[in-house]
Formats: C-alpha cells, sequence, structure tokens
C-alpha cells in the first residue's frame, strides 16, 4: 500500500508542468500550441528564450529530486525507484493537461542523480558533449538515457538489478517520447541547436 502511495504522489508531483506554468506566468502563452508542441525545458528555451528555459529545467530537476526523496523517506531505496518512474511518467503524461506534457529528461537526472549520482554525471557529461559537437538536443537526450542503462546493466558504478531496471524502462519511455525526433535524426532533417 505503501507503495502505491509514493507511486500517486509522485505521479502528482510530475504532472506539475513547469514548461506550462512558466508560460502561462510570463509569457501568457500555452507552450503546447508553440514550437514543437511539447511541454519540456528545450521547447521552453526555443519559445520563451534561455532564462526562462533553464527556470522551466531548474523546476523539472527539482520535482524529480523532491519525489524520489520522498520515495526514500517514505520506502527506502525502493521507493525512491518507484518514485523516479512515476515522478517522469507524471511529466510525460500530465493528468493536469489532458496527458500531453514534455518528454522526461530533466526529471529524468535529477532523480538518477540522487539515486546513483556516479552514473548520472558520466551519462549528463557525454549527453551533453554528444549534443554540442552534433548541434542534436535530441540525440544528446538518447545518449544520456543509453547510457543510464548500459552502466547501470554493467554494474560499472553499482550492482543492483532493480536500478538496472529502472533505468531500462527509463530509457523505452524516453525513446518513446523521442520517437519523432528519432525519425527526423534518420532522415537528417532534425532542428538543430541556435536554429
Amino acid at each position: 500500500m505503501r507503495l502505491v502511495v509514493i507511486a500517486a504522489l509522485s505521479y502528482l508531483i510530475g504532472s506539475f508542468s513547469s514548461a506550462y506554468v512558466v508560460g502561462k506566468l510570463f509569457m501568457k502563452i500555452d507552450i503546447r500550441k508553440h514550437g514543437s508542441g511539447n511541454a519540456g525545458a528545450t521547447n521552453a528555451v526555443r519559445i520563451m528564450g534561455k532564462k526562462l528555459g533553464v527556470l522551466t529545467f531548474l523546476m523539472d530537476f527539482t520535482k524529480g529530486i523532491i519525489a524520489v526523496l520522498i520515495g526514500i523517506y517514505l520506502h527506502n531505496g525502493f521507493g525512491g525507484y518507484i518514485s523516479a518512474l512515476f515522478a517522469v511518467i507524471g511529466h510525460n503524461w500530465p493528468v493536469f493537461l489532458n496527458f500531453k506534457g514534455g518528454k522526461g529528461i530533466a526529471t529524468t537526472i535529477a532523480a538518477m542523480a540522487v539515486l546513483s549520482f556516479p552514473t548520472t554525471l558520466l551519462s549528463v557529461v557525454i549527453g551533453i558533449l554528444t549534443a554540442v559537437i552534433t548541434k542534436y538536443v535530441s540525440l544528446g537526450s538518447i545518449v544520456f538515457l543509453s547510457l543510464l542503462f548500459l552502466l547501470t546493466s554493467m554494474g560499472v558504478f553499482v550492482k543492483d538489478p532493480y536500478l538496472t531496471a529502472l533505468t531500462a524502462v527509463l530509457a523505452i519511455l524516453g525513446y518513446y517520447r523521442h520517437r519523432e525526433n528519432i525519425k527526423r535524426l534518420l532522415a537528417g532533417n532534425e532542428n538543430r541547436i541556435g536554429r
């Protein structure tokens, strides 16, 4: 029963759409009706500028940390895993916005940073380098998700089958949310940074 409560709380926390709230408060727009239509930090940067985009990212990041800390407090490490998963699900499919949210990268980074900081740090650094070199944010995100799973599955920093299972599911969710980006990457017409 406690895990159900953790899942529900984490989903609700994740459902708080930072991009939507920032867009409404500062620019009086529905971010989902602009740019890619995605209620996430990347689209927020493109539509609302760097400052509001960074604010959106930090808010999404914070809710991931809060959710996982609550999960750990209520049910130790496994509660943190449940929280991480449902916070990302909430971000991607928020109940408050008719289940139309973001892609979950900022929330995934935050949640995983609490659960396995070295794994997350290495994955983020390589993901950022990929994005900077290729100018594709989406590719950087995909590399980040892939490395999370690879590093945990190989037990590079920590050996935990539950953590491996979590990163596998998070990667699948991330790939699914980036499915259109993946199609554009393969077709060679994905949006680049600065364009």
